[in-house]
């Protein structure tokens, strides 16, 4: 089975992005949510090496928090290769579904729980053995996509921009996609992921690590910003919301407020506060969508045990 096939690059508008808001940095946007209705951005990168080569008659399993892209994104593609998919949710099921696992399931994945504890242990060979036990050999891709062939579909983007630049901005879950882009650039240019996570100071050790697992070394021309995660996965306080609401009507952008809206404000952020000089020339990586389609006709998830 081949990868997934990219569209042609994603655009990057061919004027900067005008808010006086920014101090003379210079701003540009890479839509990359706009790749695929269903696999957006960063998701269809990470899954495009995942994906090659898989054998339909094993189900795909993956992990992922109550209102992961990823999660979403698997499903989908899972669906379009006719392939089942697994998805392993930390914590306990709510009823009713969010959005983000109504269509998951719509898709055709089957939805499967683990306590916190143990999904803190996710990766390691008890849990996974479990797993094995319970569902049957099944193509295993981590949680976010981040792995070393995640890492390699990320770092295909810098050479898509066409453009001079000084600075590439992301947001950062897992570091994959952090990891990647850094890896993908050329000299010169350096990258910053905001973290979306609190207390997430381990990030930087694993976007060596994903670099290392990739390439072989990591590279020297990227940073994580930890100052932007609004108190946590998934919180979105009223300030953030605020500004996500004011982006959205000066721009007409719709804003995903898990991931981008922390990078946008973060960017702004460090525009306002000098650490982004004037002149500065900034692409930000809009990675996802705020809203996305529902399946118009549903499938039952696969039943594997």
């Amino acid at each position: 089975m081949d990868p997934i096939p990219l569209p042609a690059p994603t655009p990057v508008p061919p004027s900067e992005l005008a808010d006086d808001r920014l101090g003379g940095v210079r701003l540009w946007l890479k839509r990359d949510d706009l790749i695929d209705p269903e696999i957006t951005g960063n998701k269809w990168r990470k899954l495009r090496h995942n994906l090659a080569g898989l054998s339909p008659d094993r189900p795909l399993l993956t992990f992922g928090g109550a209102y992961s892209g990823h999660i979403r994104a698997v499903a989908a593609a899972g669906r379009r290769l006719g392939l089942a998919t697994v998805g392993v949710i930390r914590g306990e099921e709510h009823l009713p579904l969010n959005p983000s696992l109504a269509c998951a399931r719509a898709y055709g994945m089957r939805l499967v729980y683990l306590d916190r504890s143990t999904y803190r242990a996710k990766d390691t060979p008890e849990v996974v053995a479990a797993l094995r036990a319970r569902h049957g050999d099944f193509h295993l891709i981590p949680e976010g996509g981040s792995n070393a062939a995640g890492v390699r579909g990320c770092a295909e983007l810098p050479a898509e921009l066409g453009m001079d630049y000084d600075l590439i901005c992301c947001p950062v879950g897992t570091g994959g996609t952090l990891a990647g882009i850094a890896a993908g650039l050329p000299p010169g240019p350096r990258a910053v992921g905001f973290a979306v996570l609190k207390g997430a100071a381990y990030l930087s050790g694993e976007v060596a690590r994903l670099q290392r697992d990739a390439h072989g070394e990591p590279t020297r021309n990227w940073t994580v910003d930890h100052g932007f995660h609004f108190g946590g996965y998934a919180k979105v306080p009223p300030d953030l919301a605020a500004f996500a609401a004011d982006f959205e009507d000066r721009h007409g952008l719709e804003v995903e407020r898990v991931y981008v809206a922390k990078m946008l404000y973060g960017v702004y952020a460090r525009a306002r506060d000098g650490h982004f000089p004037p002149g500065t020339r900034i692409v930000a990586v809009i990675t996802g969508r705020r809203t996305f389609p529902q399946p118009s006709s549903p499938v039952a998830p696969t039943v594997l045990d």
